[in-house]
């Protein structure tokens, strides 16, 4: 494949935005009959700004795709904005939007992030006049990336991953990988086998951060809703299937068959990973003869409630606080896994099925550490659930693992900001100045 097949192959996908833009209003429209774009919020989509630019001051555009990547780059905003820099935060999911507005929004200006397209970048762009662009983990925008390109922006990815599935596409196109990823000045990426995949589809500058993951503040909760929580639930045995996909719910409903044998009182607290999802969990843990109690009605278990449905967004701080063993989703039903992360920091003994390939390092330094555990099935999830229940001095060994383990793998935001810095300290100096630049307005100088 050469040179000129990928840059071909770029002005092709450019063309093709072009005229599907036209198009992409019935798309849009889709997508927010069905929720996933906020009705008053479409035209960012399209690249048109819903706030003003700060005048005349250092920006910094942080890009999160998001929950998961918004959480993780949390820590790393709040450090830029502590300069003083403004920041613009831009996600693509109506969840995302929500996390950051509760969690970020003292701090930074949120936009949608507009659509891969020439014209819609471009009008984002203009307004906004990044200084420097952030983009978190994997996500890889050709006309973004070579519009940022030909403005000068530096472009850096940060917490960068590569899947194996990801980087064996990449590397069946090696020319048009090489082209879009010149564009990065800089890749942090989370270990080093990520770091050695970046390198080899042409990355110049690479540095290993470790897991920004590790370094986010525990989910929050409302006290008095745990508190209410602990005092209804008493001494109930409790254990959770937490960011589950299709199939690991009804495997959890059998578990709770199976283990409610020995255990009558016992609880299982589902949280399917979309939320959007809760209305079929609900049907299907009915048909199997459980009761169920859901938090977005402010349902809380009674004695007779088999299920606590968590299907709610920005709660997994309450659901992980209710229990001691979680099970991982997106590991035995679907592949890739979900970040253990929460739950090890949380008090929990993490179990977790075979396909964890996007956090492979994550669950290999909890399982050495003896934190978490890799079950095959259902059967053997069970079994382990079961185990731990029976022992509690197993399962508080497991939690402490995981909790050291989890102290062993912080760093990643020290680093991050080191590889940052030369990016960042222009926009520092620069804010400094202005703050210090004498007003002259009306010939007064004050």
């Amino acid at each position: 494949m050469s040179e000129g097949w990928a840059r071909t192959a770029l002005a092709a996908y450019r063309m093709a935005g072009s005229f599907a833009y036209p198009g992409i209003g019935a798309y849009v429209g889709w997508r927010t009959a069905r929720g996933k774009e906020e009705r008053g919020r479409r035209r960012e989509r399209y690249g048109y700004p819903g706030e003003p630019r700060p005048a005349d001051a250092p920006l910094v555009w942080i890009h999160a795709a998001s929950v998961g990547e918004s959480i993780a780059v949390a820590s790393l905003v709040r450090t830029i904005a502590a300069d003083g820099i403004c920041v613009l935060m831009t996600t693509g999911t109506v969840t995302s939007a929500v996390l950051v507005r509760e969690r970020l929004g003292d701090c930074v200006l949120h936009q949608y992030v507009p659509l891969d397209i020439t014209s819609c970048v471009r009008r984002f762009l203009d307004h906004w006049r990044p200084d420097l662009a952030i983009i978190a983990e994997s996500e890889i925008w050709p006309v973004t990336m070579t519009e940022l390109a030909r403005r000068k922006i530096p472009q850096i990815l940060v917490n960068a991953r590569l899947s194996d599935r990801s980087f064996q596409r990449w590397r069946s196109v090696p020319r048009l990988a090489e082209a879009l990823i010149e564009n990065l000045a800089h890749i942090v990426a989370q270990s080093d086998i990520d770091g050695e995949r970046y390198h080899l589809l042409g990355a110049r500058a690479v540095t290993i951060s470790g897991n920004l993951k590790a370094d986010v503040e525990a989910p929050p909760v409302n006290s008095e809703d745990l508190a209410d929580a602990r005092r209804i639930l008493g001494l109930r045995p409790v254990w959770a299937a937490i960011s589950t996909h299709e199939g690991e719910e009804a495997m959890a409903a059998d578990i709770h068959l199976r283990l409610r044998e020995d255990r009558p009182r016992l609880l299982t607290i589902v949280v399917p990973r979309h939320v959007e999802r809760a209305d079929a969990v609900e049907k299907e843990m009915r048909a199997r003869g459980l009761t169920v109690a859901r938090w977005s009605r402010g349902e809380l278990p009674d004695p007779t409630t088999d299920i606590l449905l968590g299907d709610t967004m920005g709660d997994m701080g309450f659901y992980l606080r209710l229990t001691e063993i979680a099970f991982v989703g997106k590991s035995i039903h679907g592949e890739g896994g979900q970040n253990p992360l929460e739950a090890a920091m949380l008090g929990a003994a993490v179990l977790s099925g075979r396909f964890v390939q996007n956090f492979r390092e994550v669950y290999q330094r909890l399982i050495d550490a003896g934190g978490a555990r890799i079950v095959r099935d259902r059967e053997e999830l069970a079994d382990n659930v079961a185990e731990l229940f029976a022992h509690p001095e197993m399962r508080r060994a497991m939690i402490a693992s995981a909790a050291g383990a989890v102290n062993e793998m912080s760093g990643g935001l020290r680093r991050t900001m080191a590889a940052l810095d030369p990016f960042l300290l222009p926009l520092r100096l620069q804010q400094r100045l202005d703050r210090r630049t004498p007003d002259r307005r009306d010939g007064d100088v004050r």
